[in-house]
């Protein structure tokens, strides 16, 4: 074996060891059977079901919203069995072009989220379910699906800013996980290049201190509680329940408000947010409310 050989590897991982071990007939024996073995590994992983710490997968391709996502019906709503919050206050996707999820970096999601949209935007009182909204944003013509994939030109396209009409939706999610691309898929052409801005409010019968958020999110993503950064997810990254956490927060007595913006460019997106203590044991002695 090379030292170029080693060096390919460490930087290029399996791809390389492949073509490294296929220099013999013995060894290209064991590479099929390694190479196989990986691939039913990431073949189990891929059906199995999102659960905390797990890389989120998109095996599932039906674009049925009520899988997901349905509308909120009662008063409030309580986190699930693992305390993942489920109901959201949800806009209709923002059109902000992206190309490549690389741009994601600190200082690039933090600008563009401090980009006012609307009125109230991060504020204590949220919109209400079913207002509409007038946002004014990069226009970029719907994606072509043709194939069942995204296609995109490899010219840069020109953008103009045009003003749209946006809705807000209080939903519950079936998932641990909301599901923002079915979403989107669901009641916009908008679903690749976009930003998402989500609002829940976390009621609590007395202070719950020394918890953190704990937040996954497809791609980029901010959070915050109370008025207050929480957490950041920078980068290109895929969706894996509780990927960064908070420093200790404290939920106070009453009404806690959380918003958060996701923003993806080529790909799917999707987030999951909950509590836990300093044992690590989600928090689940809350209710949920969009109000």
């Amino acid at each position: 074996m090379s030292r170029v050989g080693k060096r390919e590897f460490r930087r290029c991982g399996i791809y390389c060891t492949l073509v490294i071990l296929k220099q013999t007939n013995n060894e290209y024996r064991i590479m099929k059977i390694s190479f196989k073995f990986l691939s039913v590994a990431l073949g189990l992983a891929l059906l199995l079901p999102g659960t905390p710490g797990r890389a989120q997968v998109y095996a599932d391709s039906s674009t049925q919203l009520d899988k997901y996502l349905v509308p909120a019906t009662t008063p409030s709503a309580a986190p699930d069995a693992e305390g993942f919050l489920g109901r959201w206050l949800l806009l209709e996707p923002i059109s902000k072009p992206n190309r490549s999820n690389t741009v994601f970096t600190d200082s690039y999601i933090r600008e563009a989220f401090a980009k006012e949209y609307f009125k109230g935007q991060r504020g204590d009182e949220l919109p209400k379910d079913g207002a509409k909204i007038k946002v004014t944003v990069e226009y970029q013509p719907p994606v072509n699906l043709q194939g069942g994939r995204p296609s995109f030109s490899m010219e840069e396209p020109k953008y103009e800013e045009k003003k749209v009409k946006l809705q807000w939706h209080a939903m519950d999610s079936k998932r641990y996980n909301v599901k923002l691309f079915r979403f989107a898929t669901n009641l916009t052409e908008d679903r690749y290049g976009v930003i998402f801005w989500a609002a829940t409010v976390v009621n609590c019968e007395e202070d719950i201190p020394n918890v953190r958020m704990a937040v996954g999110s497809n791609s980029a993503s901010m959070w915050w509680l109370n008025g207050e950064e929480a957490v950041i997810l920078s980068g290109d990254r895929r969706m894996v329940a509780d990927d960064v956490m908070s420093r200790r927060l404290t939920l106070k007595k009453g009404r806690n408000v959380i918003w958060g913006a996701v923003i993806n460019g080529p790909g799917m997106s999707d987030f999951c947010v909950r509590f836990v203590d300093e044992a690590g044991k989600p928090v689940k002695n809350i209710t949920l409310t969009t109000k």
